[in-house]
């Protein structure tokens, strides 16, 4: 599965990076991406390009929920057991971190 697609990239033209600084868990998630065999969540609500790669912050929860950057190439580059990668929820609808920390 690819993580990243123009149609996401197009929205967050309307989410870079500090756009929604203050607004905690009223924050709006844009992409939502998940470990499918263990832990790792990322609600990730602003980004942007960076050079050849693309920064992005939101809400992450690998042993605790927290605040935190990643980039696209370092989720692209997760090894997970039996081949599996890092997966992008494709039903997930454009809510906020607390509605979508609760679900």
């Amino acid at each position: 599965m690819k993580l990243f697609t123009k149609a996401i990239e197009k929205k967050f033209k309307n989410y870079p990076l500090y756009s929604q600084d203050g607004k905690g868990d009223e924050s709006k998630v844009v992409v939502k991406f998940f470990n499918p065999v263990g832990a790792g969540t990322w609600l990730i609500t602003e980004g942007q390009p960076e050079g050849p790669d693309f920064m992005m912050y939101g809400r992450c929860f690998i042993h605790e929920w927290e605040w935190g950057y990643v980039s696209l190439e370092e989720l692209e580059g997760v090894e997970l057991p039996l081949g599996m990668k890092i997966e992008r929820d494709m039903y997930s609808k454009m809510k906020t971190v607390g509605e979508m920390m609760h679900e």
